[in-house]
């Protein structure tokens, strides 16, 4: 696995200019992916998926490129934060077309777990960067991400590796790229633009998810 470090200029945001800035991020876990299953077509709904952590949090971008997951490091303290924030905010921005993406499809937090924890700092810098941007989002709890990929609310991690790589033939082995990827297949399957052709009842899952009306399917 690689680190890349990247120069990215991010779009002023009330007034304000930002500059340019670096995000670290190791990745991809492979590059051998169908176009198909991450290549984001014609008239197709510009979504990424994140799998949110203070340490690893996993990336599917909305253009087609390799998973991806931004690393970092404890001594960095807070600065963390800000780092993940630049990388997502880069990453929800389309800057062809310069406006903000469609969708951003998040893990939420397990629920005995909200309000509380380090993840849930993270969760809180990305969703301000996703509103300052006006980014729609959508929290997806665990279980039913599991549900949606593997037809199990209680799935364990190699069992979504598994679903990834007999469903899109993506050998994936990195958990974080394997989450994110499932998100933004969640979120394209409620817009209907699905990835993959899934059994009616882990599609159903997705109805327990608060979809923003923004971006209603």
């Amino acid at each position: 696995m690689t680190a890349l470090t990247s120069q990215i200029s991010l779009p002023s945001l009330g007034g304000e200019d930002r500059g340019p800035l670096s995000a670290v991020r190791s990745g991809p876990a492979t590059t051998d992916s169908p176009a198909p299953a991450t290549t984001a077509g014609a008239g197709t709904p510009r979504v990424i998926g994140l799998d949110l952590s203070m340490t690893a949090t996993g990336i599917a971008t909305w253009d087609g490129r390799p998973l991806s997951t931004v690393r970092t490091v404890a001594s960095d303290g807070d600065q963390r934060l800000r780092r993940i924030m630049v990388t997502v905010r880069a990453d929800a921005y389309d800057y062809v077309a310069k406006t903000p993406i469609d969708l951003a499809v998040i893990e939420d937090l397990p629920t005995h777990a909200h309000g509380a924890g380090i993840t849930g700092m993270v969760h809180g810098a990305v969703r301000v960067a996703l509103m300052e941007l006006g980014v729609p989002y959508a929290l997806v709890p665990p279980a039913t991400l599991k549900k949606f990929a593997t037809g199990r609310g209680n799935a364990t991690k190699p069992d979504m590796r598994m679903a990834l790589f007999q469903r899109a033939g993506l050998d994936i082995r990195d958990d974080n790229q394997v989450d994110a990827w499932w998100l933004r297949a969640a979120g394209l399957e409620y817009l209907g633009h699905p990835l993959l052709e899934l059994p009616k009842a882990q599609r159903d899952a997705l109805a327990k998810v608060a979809w923003p009306e923004a971006v209603a399917g």
